[in-house]
């Protein structure tokens, strides 16, 4: 960590503003942007944004980073995008499955998130049951309809519907644990 992050610490623990100012007016831009590139969603990603230095300044008193404070500031973020996507709000599998067309202007660390996010959906589809992989890997990767995956695989419209659901339910719920692996490993 260099001197001008170590200035801007402590300025934050002795509660004071500017060097929230200050930290604020460096990187606001940055994070908006690599969350914007994900999400598309204007209002969302201010939120993201605005949350993350509310967080900080709210916490300043137990501020422990060991690895830049840009660093720090992008798990932040990387944190609470992922946590969107996990939420009722935008949680849609296009958002998966569509996720290289949302990266048309990438940073570092966008191409970062998207790695590990598409590395653990990977994971995640290849820990399925059997049937259920080759049931969602039919409808995802080959763009087959209900019917035909039903008729190629000999199982009722019904059965695949609800493969497709249990697919799409470990998914969503699969989220939460690569939001903490991130944030463990870039602590």
């Amino acid at each position: 960590m260099d001197s001008s992050d170590k200035n801007i610490i402590n300025g934050l623990k002795a509660s004071d503003k500017k060097a929230l100012t200050i930290l604020y007016n460096t990187y606001w831009k940055v994070l908006y942007i690599s969350s914007f590139n994900l999400l598309k969603d204007k209002e969302v990603c201010e939120e993201i944004i605005q949350d993350v230095f509310i967080d900080l300044w709210n916490k300043r008193q137990e501020l422990e980073i060991k690895v830049s404070l840009q660093s720090y500031l992008y798990a932040c973020v990387r944190y609470k995008v992922f946590a969107e996507f996990r939420s009722n709000r935008i949680m849609r599998v296009e958002l998966f499955e569509e996720i290289d067309k949302r990266l048309q202007y990438t940073t570092p660390e966008t191409k970062m998130m998207h790695k590990e996010l598409q590395q653990h959906i990977e994971l995640v589809v290849e820990s399925l049951p059997e049937k259920c992989k080759r049931v969602y890997k039919l409808s995802r990767n080959e763009q087959l309809s209900h019917k035909e995956i039903a008729e190629q695989l000999g199982i009722t419209i019904k059965t695949v519907e609800n493969h497709i659901t249990n697919a799409l339910r470990v998914l969503r719920t699969s989220l939460g644990q690569i939001l903490f692996i991130t944030l463990f490993l870039n602590s």
